[in-house]
């Protein structure tokens, strides 16, 4: 299931278990991003707080928690290389794993549809 949050974050969900992301849209808005901080493994988060940070050649932007939950596993490949997440920001480019707390508090965020509608 994939699903999307009005902060520009897509998850795609398998279980309890969302891997999060920036979107297509995001990473063109930030341009291209030269640093990429991830939050630790073992990180418990809540929705809307902070999670990474994110610094392109234009701005720094945080990358926020689309729901509750602990990180399970980051993406050091981003760290190492932060053109991953402009060139393949729905693939390659995933930021961190989350447990999800509650996974159907998942249902409340937004489909691709309503999300194309909100950026267009």
């Amino acid at each position: 299931m994939l699903k999307f949050t009005e902060d520009h974050e897509w998850l795609r969900i398998e279980g309890d278990v969302a891997t999060v992301g920036i979107t297509v849209y995001a990473a063109e808005q930030l341009g291209d991003l030269v640093f990429v901080e991830l939050p630790e493994i073992g990180a418990t988060l809540e929705k809307g707080g902070e999670a990474a940070t994110v610094e392109s050649v234009k701005a720094a932007s945080d990358v926020y928690s689309p729901l509750d939950g602990e990180v399970v596993e980051v993406n050091q490949a981003i760290v190492d290389d932060p053109s991953l997440v402009n060139s393949d920001p729905a693939g390659a480019g995933w930021f961190f794993k989350l447990k999800l707390a509650d996974s159907s508090a998942a249902d409340a965020l937004m489909d691709e549809a309503a999300y194309t509608a909100m950026i267009g």
